[in-house]
């Protein structure tokens, strides 16, 4: 492959203890790839001198292709944004990375990515949760739930099903996928970037490759992942799938009617003077069976299921009796919490769980897309 100039962008903030090191690792590995190799920081004004580190090594003879870019703090994905930016109509870059300053991503992991994208790639993912990919075996329980959840909810909620890690902060990526992104219409500042330019890659088509490696504990500094950066993931990954799957909006058209059927049902039993304790489940089961219909027949009617109707008939009754605990689970505990509250809102608040679980099951289960063998 031709010879390219590939940008490293590390974001910065309060990283003085890691940026002079990693930089002369980095260095390190360039000294042994053929591609043109530059080093850009973009810094958020670290109150701890991180750009200082990082011009006395520009002033060094050695470090020429080692540029700095500040701003103020507003978050990893403006940050990568206003780098990505830079590298490419300031820097001319034809390749970019992304990576951590605080050694999380090992400097010689970097020729291994780089040889992805020259084999083809446009978009090639340092992966921790493909065969060879590891997490640090000191990650506690609570580590280890964030991270694999963040995952849970790019790949099924925000619909990159066939990505392992779409977390990943150690990525490289091709400029002439790049300059198809308007990047204000990501509607991100945080480490939800992350996920919504990976979906944005993977909806242009874009090549996607994951390359195993070990994810390593920072030993400086600290993370810089707060609640707010967490929130903004989960509502970004809902967002991007109500705007790109025509399926979900579909399930949640019929969950409403599923919801008119359930609490009408329930409201006639009452009125017939049936028992609440009996009228809830009736009602869940008369709600699950119309929605099973209108998404066998409309929502999920393009998908080309491998098992006959009478399997996913099985299947989805299975499902259904999973809905109908958590819901009369709910219906219950409310109903003996707060009794002085009309039984109609306990119905309506248990539907919503069994709405949850029942979509995830169906979709991923029962009404599973079977690929051509070709894919």
């Amino acid at each position: 492959m031709a010879n390219l100039k590939v940008v490293m962008i590390l974001p910065t903030y309060n990283e003085r203890d890691n940026i002079g090191h990693i930089i002369d690792a980095l260095q390190a590995q360039f000294r042994h790839m053929s591609h043109d190799m530059h080093i850009l920081v973009v810094d958020d004004s670290s109150p701890d001198g991180t750009a200082d580190i990082v011009r006395q090594k520009q002033a060094g003879g050695s470090n020429a292709n080692v540029h700095l870019l500040m701003g103020q703090k507003a978050g990893l994905g403006a940050a990568y944004i206003r780098g990505m930016s830079h590298a490419m109509d300031k820097l001319h870059a034809d390749a970019v990375f992304e990576m951590d300053a605080d050694f999380s991503h090992k400097p010689e992991d970097v020729p291994r990515l780089m040889a992805a994208l020259d084999q083809g790639a446009d978009f090639v993912i340092g992966s921790r949760y493909v065969k060879g990919g590891s997490i640090p075996k000191e990650w506690g329980l609570l580590r280890r739930m964030n991270s694999l959840g963040g995952n849970i909810v790019g790949r099924y909620v925000a619909g990159l099903y066939k990505i392992h890690d779409c977390t990943a902060g150690f990525r490289a990526i091709k400029t002439s996928l790049l300059r198809k992104i308007v990047f204000d219409d990501l509607r991100v500042q945080g480490y939800a970037f992350q996920v919504a330019l990976l979906h944005k890659a993977v909806s242009l088509g874009a090549t996607i490759k994951e390359v195993p490696v070990d994810f390593i504990d920072r030993t400086e500094g600290e993370s810089k992942l707060g609640i707010s950066d967490i929130i903004e993931f989960i509502l970004n990954a809902w967002w991007i799938r109500l705007h790109s799957s025509k399926t979900f909006i579909k399930f949640a058209i019929v969950g409403s009617s599923g919801v008119v059927v359930n609490l009408g049902v329930f409201t006639l039993l009452l009125q017939a003077n049936v028992n609440k304790y009996l009228a809830s489940p009736i009602s869940i089961e008369a709600s699950i069976i119309t929605n099973f219909l209108l998404n066998n027949y409309w929502t999920f009617r393009w998908r080309k299921s491998a098992d006959h109707v009478r399997i996913k008939g099985l299947k989805f009754n299975m499902v259904s009796l999973v809905s109908l605990a958590v819901s009369y689970s709910t219906f219950v505990l409310l109903s003996m919490l707060f009794p002085a509250t009309p039984p109609e809102i306990h119905q309506l608040v248990g539907i919503a769980p069994a709405m949850f679980i029942n979509y995830f099951l169906n979709s991923y289960w029962t009404f599973k897309h079977a690929p051509d063998p070709k894919d």
